[in-house]
């Protein structure tokens, strides 16, 4: 969605005009932010399709938006392909399964269609994990995933990623997509969204509490069991600082916020008790639920200083890395070093970059830059100039400059 959001403005100006087709809110039970339509540019049409109520469809164990509302996409597409001309349907969205209806939309209209792959989506990656880290519905999900991906995939016309590393094993799977324009393209920076936030803070409110005297270190993002390297090192490094250096160390309180995409108040933590383990309970707190994308940049500006975790999967990029350099607050991300969010944290020299693969050292240059965090004078230092690479309005071109790459 943010994406699609932050891509509108411009679109326009790189002669594309967009029509949206999304579900009507009111059937998905994500948390919902409605401020976010403010920067959607008014002549953009967007249509909303109806869905089977969950209330009913979960009696039947069947919960997914994209399944819920397939049905309504057909007849509401059809109709609107049949009476007006487009010239590419582009699917930007992790609900996948909807990308399905792109084949046959192509069949029946000739008209071309992209996915934009966001995330994996049939993936072997829980395979091999515990069956307490696999997602909800794991068994289920993995063989409807391996059913329909095929389908998006038979003839699909061109494939964007946010990582190379998604594209390369979609064309090991299928050897169509060798033959076809791929480009990756990873989200864009969107300052508006942080003009908005510090012209109207009295709409927002912090979810966590300021004590004075106290280093606020904050994280907004999703947790998980991939995550679990970085969020050791972290606490290990802040044991470290507990045992010789305490004066200091007694001042950090990590707040990580939004780690689940449970409906609220059904999230089960999955950093907390990685430092609950360790004896770090009174310097941890983890908040699952959801909060709207406006007020997690709130929390963000109103930090002392940012920690990023990152996944062990070697192609995740994290789409919260702008948010983290725009809030101009010192921060520490911890990733993998093949992520492509390392490219953009040294681009931009944004940040303090440590690779979630522990060496000799790794502890030690985490322990440093927590203890460089409780002195005030830290400031976050980003060349803005290499920054512009990553703004969204250059993604948004790219995106078009591929647009038109198809239908040629």
């Amino acid at each position: 969605m943010q994406r699609i959001r932050m891509s509108l403005p411009y679109f326009k100006e790189n002669d594309w005009e967009a029509e949206v087709v999304m579900v009507n809110e009111k059937y998905s039970d994500a948390n919902k932010d409605p401020l976010l339509v403010k920067c959607i540019p008014k002549d953009v049409t967007i249509h909303k399709v109806e869905a089977f109520s969950k209330k009913i469809t979960s009696k039947f164990g069947l919960g997914s938006l994209a399944l819920r509302s397939l049905y309504q996409y057909i007849n509401y597409v059809n109709h609107l392909l049949a009476n007006k001309s487009f010239d590419l349907i582009y699917f930007s969205t992790t609900e996948f399964p909807i990308t399905i209806l792109g084949n046959y939309w192509k069949k029946k209209f000739n008209i071309p269609y992209v996915i934009d792959m966001q995330d994996p989506w049939h993936s072997d990656y829980y395979q091999n994990k515990p069956k307490s880290e696999r997602p909800n519905k794991y068994w289920f999900s993995y063989r409807l995933n391996k059913y329909l991906e095929p389908l998006a995939m038979k003839n699909v016309s061109g494939l964007i990623s946010v990582s190379k590393g998604y594209i390369d094993d979609l064309q090991k799977s299928y050897a169509n997509l060798k033959l076809i324009p791929t480009a990756v393209i990873t989200f864009g920076a969107f300052k508006p969204d942080f003009d908005f936030v510090n012209d109207n803070k009295k709409l927002f409110n912090l979810p966590f509490i300021k004590t004075q005297g106290l280093i606020n270190i904050v994280y907004v993002g999703r947790g998980g069991h991939d995550m679990s390297k970085s969020a050791t090192l972290l606490f290990k490094a802040l044991k470290m600082g507990l045992l010789s250096d305490p004066l200091n160390f007694e001042k950090i309180r990590f707040h990580f916020i939004g780690t689940s995409y449970a409906p609220q108040g059904k999230g089960i933590p999955t950093i907390k008790p990685i430092a609950d383990e360790m004896g770090l309970n009174n310097y941890v707190n983890e908040q699952t639920d959801r909060i709207p994308y406006y007020n997690g940049i709130f929390c963000l500006i109103n930090a002392d200083a940012l920690v990023i975790l990152g996944s062990d999967d070697t192609n995740y990029t994290a789409s919260k890395i702008y948010p983290y350099i725009l809030a101009e607050k010192p921060f520490l991300a911890i990733f993998h070093p093949k992520s492509s969010a390392c490219t953009i944290i040294k681009t931009c020299k944004a940040g303090k970059l440590i690779s979630l693969i522990e060496n000799n050292t790794t502890i030690s240059e985490i322990h440093h830059e927590l203890l460089n965090f409780t002195n005030a004078s830290n400031k976050q230092s980003v060349n803005w100039f290499a920054f512009k690479e990553f703004e969204a309005s250059n993604m948004a071109k790219l995106q078009c400059d591929f647009f038109n790459k198809i239908i040629n």
